[in-house]
């Protein structure tokens, strides 16, 4: 059976002082958790602070991008090396803001997939389709080609080292969500097309919901087949919604 995941990206949220609240207070409650898997994900100023302040609890570390290249004159960027040296497990790979606002492109995504497995950590890999491209009944080709492209570069075994985090562009940040049945059909889409390569990893991969999840529909996602858990956004920034969700994952 695969252990749900919740992951709480905070995105370009926060500060020192609500940082050090946020992780107290989610810290507190995560210890009642037993059968789920939690990760908060701050900015990257926040990563050492946030680490220092998880040392001892079940909830992981995450950063929320990487750099693709392991090293060099590339100014502004992090390697997931330095990632891992300050205590990083996983790294968000792939988000649509990343994709729409800053021009990631499939192979881009691809190639930085690869840097974090070269690093020891687990991506989590974005993925979905604009309200435009929903319209136009391409949800299934343009997550595929968003999946191929990771395939082709670090091949299955390599997807299956991380996780996949399903979520619908339209219902990122809008209140809109997907139903938990259109949810679940692209789960389903993207687990059937990772089995085409492998039956057995198909089956054990995580794939998590990300488009606006809540406490008030948390657990209507989760009981799908094949949702496994959420990347959660703006719900993250409050400990007691970000518990709930958590706690419906339980």
């Amino acid at each position: 059976m695969r252990r749900k995941l919740v992951a709480g990206n905070w995105k370009m949220n926060g500060s020192r002082k609500n940082a050090q609240a946020l992780v107290e207070a989610v810290k507190q409650g995560a210890a009642r958790l037993k059968h789920v898997e939690t990760v908060l994900c701050p900015p990257f100023v926040y990563l050492s602070e946030v680490g220092a302040q998880l040392a001892g609890s079940a909830i992981l570390l995450g950063a929320q991008n990487l750099c693709d290249k392991t090293e060099g004159a590339y100014t502004g960027e992090v390697a997931g090396t330095m990632l891992r040296d300050v205590g990083c497990s996983y790294v968000i790979v792939g988000h649509s803001e990343r994709r729409s606002l800053y021009g990631e492109t499939d192979e881009l995504v691809a190639l930085k997939v690869a840097a974090a497995l070269g690093a020891g950590l687990k991506p989590i890999l974005c993925l979905g389709e604009t309200l435009q491209e929903r319209e136009q009944n391409i949800t299934e080709a343009v997550a595929a080609r968003q999946l191929d492209a990771v395939l082709k570069t670090v091949g299955v075994e390599g997807l299956a080292q991380g996780v996949v985090a399903y979520e619908p562009v339209w219902a990122i940040g809008t209140g809109r969500t997907a139903s938990p049945a259109q949810a679940q059909e692209v789960h389903a889409y993207l687990r059937r097309r990772i089995a085409a390569h492998n039956a057995t990893i198909a089956g054990e991969i995580r794939i998590l919901y990300g488009g606006s999840v809540k406490a008030d529909n948390a657990a209507e996602l989760f009981a799908m087949p094949d949702i496994d858990g959420g990347l959660i956004g703006g719900a993250s920034l409050h400990a007691g919604q970000f518990l709930a969700i958590c706690q419906a994952a339980e």
